[in-house]
């Protein structure tokens, strides 16, 4: 079965800078959705904060199975009601991959309940993001490590709840370390925290870098049924088992709770 990404594209830089317009004439989301594109498993499409609703209509994310998430300057931009909806989406069981200077967007800071800031520097020294969980889904393929020659540096300490499983950590030139590939679950759905991508660099043509976008794909997308939180009110005649009413209520039979 064909699994249906959505990768979301800020498409700020490409438009303001003649470095990332160079790197990527066709826009950093294209390039994402290309890659993904190779694998006869995955249709990827992509849209952009610049799209009426920022290209995540209902009805997108309806049909989106993993959504894909890559902004930088103007996470501020992005609307709460688009946010509300994604997060809605993630916990019933939509996968989501956020990438790189994603970490303060708003849908992960959201699902996080955390500030996800950290220490930074770019002056294009090497990066090694050793795979420090071999067995996990996301790393099949991609060897010990994976070795970027020049990229931004993302340093310790990374303030985000402490992950499920840690899948790569990253050793920089100038000496410092990051929790590079970290995984959660909120709700039914599964997210994968994926350091590497600064936009002046051509990151996402590495084809390890595309190895482990295609792995989580496929680790992310739903699973089981899709969990609609509802918080219904259970009357005392459907309780599974025979109880009396007793003592005072504060709702009227019918009446929705408070929330």
């Amino acid at each position: 079965m064909t699994i249906k990404v959505t990768v979301w594209g800020e498409n700020v830089h490409e438009k303001t800078n003649k470095v990332v317009a160079r790197i990527y004439p066709n826009g950093m989301h294209n390039c994402i959705a290309s890659g993904l594109n190779e694998d006869p498993n995955i249709e990827a499409t992509s849209v952009t904060l610049q799209d009426k609703e920022h290209g995540l209509t209902e009805e997108k994310l309806e049909n989106t199975d993993v959504l894909i998430w890559w902004g930088h300057a103007a996470h501020g931009d992005v609307a709460d009601e688009i946010v509300d909806r994604v997060q809605k989406r993630v916990l019933e069981g939509m996968g989501l991959l956020v990438l790189h200077s994603g970490h303060y967007a708003k849908i992960f800071k959201r699902l996080m309940g955390t500030t996800c800031s950290l220490k930074w520097r770019e002056a294009g020294e090497r990066e090694r993001l050793w795979v420090v969980n071999p067995g996990h889904p996301i790393v099949q393929g991609v060897g010990d490590y994976i070795e970027l020659p020049h990229t931004e540096m993302y340093g310790e300490p990374f303030a985000v709840p402490n992950p499920d499983e840690v899948i790569f950590i990253s050793a920089f030139e100038g000496g410092e370390v990051f929790r590079s590939g970290l995984v959660y679950r909120r709700g039914n759905g599964k997210i994968f925290y994926f350091r590497p991508g600064h936009e002046t660099y051509p990151i996402y043509y590495d084809d390890k870098v595309k190895r482990v976008l295609k792995n989580a794909v496929k680790w992310s997308q739903p699973e089981g049924s899709r969990w609609i939180d509802s918080c219904p009110c259970v009357p005392a005649d459907q309780a599974p088992n025979p109880i009396e009413v007793k003592g005072e209520g504060l709702h009227k039979p019918g009446e929705e709770g408070f929330k």
